[in-house]
């Protein structure tokens, strides 16, 4: 079903009841029953190669739709402590906020909580001959990093990001 067309599905209940059901699912991704909101899986942002490589830099490209790595203590955001909200610099999708921020010492920003529930997914990755988990933006599919089970209470996880891959909205709450 593709978003923005609406359906009605007319149910007959036992003796003769009538009961009609009605669920709409629009553009924002959620369907409506009844008054009830169910979040839904997002849409996927979806570009050519070539309209990638037109709308990020060749490092943004290669490491977003390439999996690639930035090196290790060279990424804008690596020391940054402004407040805001790290957004994914291929889609501006929201992704970490800088109150979950640390400074994990290994060279690339680190969070140990995601901006909300589905705002990422995560992926088996054996690049380099052991399991990692390699974390992606839920919107557009971008390679952001890699989490790893040695951060911070209250969650123990290091999500371990390239500065490439997000953009920083400052704001003055986080």
């Amino acid at each position: 079903m593709s978003s923005g067309i609406s359906q009605r599905i007319s149910l007959w209940g036992f003796g003769g009841l009538f009961l009609l059901m009605a669920i709409d699912v629009g553009c924002a991704g959620e369907t409506q029953v009844e008054g009830v909101s169910v979040k839904q899986e997002k849409k996927m942002v979806e570009k050519s190669e070539q309209e990638w490589r037109s709308q990020l830099t060749p490092e943004q490209f290669q490491v977003l739709r390439e999996s690639g790595t930035e090196r290790a203590f060279t990424g804008e955001y690596t020391d940054t402590e402004t407040l805001g909200t790290y957004v994914c610099a291929g889609c501006d999708a929201k992704l970490f906020q800088s109150s979950h921020k640390f400074h994990s010492g290994c060279g690339w920003p680190s969070f140990y909580l995601p901006f909300e529930e589905g705002s990422i997914t995560k992926h088996s990755d054996f690049e380099l001959e052991r399991e990692r988990v390699e974390i992606r933006c839920a919107t557009c599919g971008g390679h952001l990093g890699h989490v790893f089970e040695d951060g911070p209470p209250p969650t123990g996880l290091r999500y371990c990001i390239n500065s490439v891959a997000l953009k920083l909205k400052e704001s003055p709450q986080d």
